[in-house]
């Protein structure tokens, strides 16, 4: 039954040669058109394939396919506010069978799980629901240029009781996760008899790059507006703490010092404790075991320390992988193995011009490489040779909730770089979310939306509270 199940799907997925099928929109599709596959609908995959399907699906010059194994999308600089409950994920999540439908590409549901180079074949797993029926069963798909846009994870570097006692910031699904255990821990203390324990209110996060910072800050505000509703029993300034914990010697390490001095200001004079240069080396059910010896109590745990390329990219056909898993490109974002598969966003390691490190894992670098790559896959249409990628530093943003934002712009002004702090830095911030979703839309839906959602966050709380 399994294998005509699989068999099935083959032959949904690409009847073969010289056969054309009818879409469920009405259009004819040639199977000798070029298959150009994307797996991974984050900024970098999902801003492609779109604009791919607008290009090529559209007038059927090529046939456009994305694999992705969640059903909606959300930007991932957002996971923080999700997380902390500021902001409702239904308002701007994508769907991937909407998007497809609208911009000339198929949505494929699944997880990678392998690919075969000399078969030009990427490997899916089975899908399965909640109450664990099969959704789709093991396939594959055919491409003849295939793109990796996988993203990223989060590294715990190893560290015991880090799976166990803490939640990354991965997913729309896991920032979700940790709202629920925030906003239960909060009504757990309000109803239970005795008083508030040590740490029982308090978050640890664990990192203090660009996710970490926002996060305690969002936070400072959203644990002190959970409680105006009813919970009484709780003393904010007493119960709820923030402590904000980082390895390195300063607060955003990958960042100039000025903005990681601004930063630093700001959380303290928001009370939010501050720890650097503390290296965590275990986490257990009420809080954090450090280096040195010490211990933070919190039953509350966010893991915000370091990424690394998925454990899938090990199993791709022998192509070549640095220590973080990232696939290992050409400056044409070509892998270095294989001309026919790229890699661009936070999965690939592309080389920066006189730089030892690669292009940085930045919604920056996922935007320029998705546009680039959307160039350089016409140009392979036509036979024209391919051009390198160049990174632009265009500056970095870091959004301290109401408080304040700070950042520095690169190359507005002469060629050079400029801080910037308050509300300007706010209103470029917002922007960036702006220009990805123009990306995906189109000015006039990107603007409605925006306008949408500013009209609905007057009728309801100002913090998610379920």
């Amino acid at each position: 039954m399994l294998n005509r199940q699989v068999h099935h799907d083959a032959m949904v997925a690409d009847p073969g040669p010289g056969v054309v099928t009818s879409r469920a929109d009405g259009l004819l599709e040639d199977k000798h058109l070029h298959r150009i596959v994307v797996v991974g609908g984050g900024a970098a995959g999902l801003e492609l394939v779109t604009r791919l399907g607008d290009r090529l699906g559209r007038q059927r010059r090529a046939r456009i396919t994305l694999v992705e194994s969640a059903r909606t999308h959300l930007w991932k600089p957002l996971l923080h506010e999700v997380a902390a409950g500021s902001m409702d994920p239904g308002e701007y999540e994508v769907n991937y069978l909407a998007q497809a439908h609208w911009h000339g590409f198929r949505y494929r549901f699944g997880e990678m799980i392998g690919v075969d180079r000399s078969a030009k074949e990427v490997h899916l797993a089975a899908t399965f629901d909640d109450e664990g029926r099969q959704i789709t069963p093991p396939g594959s798909v055919g491409y003849d240029t295939l793109v990796i846009a996988i993203g990223s994870v989060t590294n715990d570097f190893g560290t015991q009781g880090v799976a166990e006692h803490a939640v990354p910031l991965e997913t729309p699904a896991e920032a979700a996760r940790f709202n629920r255990r925030l906003v239960n821990a909060c009504i757990r203390a309000q109803m239970q008899d005795g008083p508030v324990r040590p740490g029982q209110l308090h978050v640890a996060i664990v990192g203090a790059g660009a996710t970490g910072a926002e996060l305690a800050a969002e936070l400072h505000r959203t644990t002190r507006e959970v409680v105006t509703y009813g919970l009484d029993r709780i003393d904010p300034e007493r119960d709820i703490r923030i402590v904000l914990i980082e390895a390195a010697d300063r607060i955003l390490p990958g960042l100039p010092e000025r903005i990681s001095e601004s930063a630093r200001r700001l959380l303290d004079r928001m009370g939010i404790e501050v720890h650097t240069g503390a290296k965590v080396t275990q986490v257990i059910a009420d809080g954090l075991q450090l280096v040195d010896g010490s211990f933070i109590a919190s039953e509350l745990v966010v893991w915000a320390a370091g990424v690394k390329a998925p454990e899938v990219l090990r199993r791709l056909d022998g192509l070549e992988m640095n220590r973080v898993n990232q696939l290992v490109v050409e400056p044409t974002l070509q892998t270095t193995r294989d001309p026919d598969i790229f890699a661009i966003g936070d999965c690939a390691a592309c080389p920066r011009q006189g730089e030892p490190t690669p292009v940085p894992p930045r919604a920056q670098a996922a935007h320029q490489e998705a546009t680039h790559l959307l160039r350089q896959i016409e140009h392979r249409l036509r036979g024209k040779p391919l051009l390198p990628y160049s990174y632009r530093d265009f500056g970095s943003l870091v959004s301290l909730g109401k408080h304040s934002t700070v950042g520095n712009l690169m190359g507005f002004l002469f060629g050079r770089g400029f801080f910037i702090e308050g509300l300007f830095a706010g209103v470029m911030y917002r922007s960036l979310r702006t220009l990805h979703e123009r990306a995906l839309h189109g000015t006039p839906r990107a603007l409605l939306g925006l306008l949408a959602r500013a009209l609905s966050r007057r009728t309801g709380p100002p913090v998610k509270l379920h």
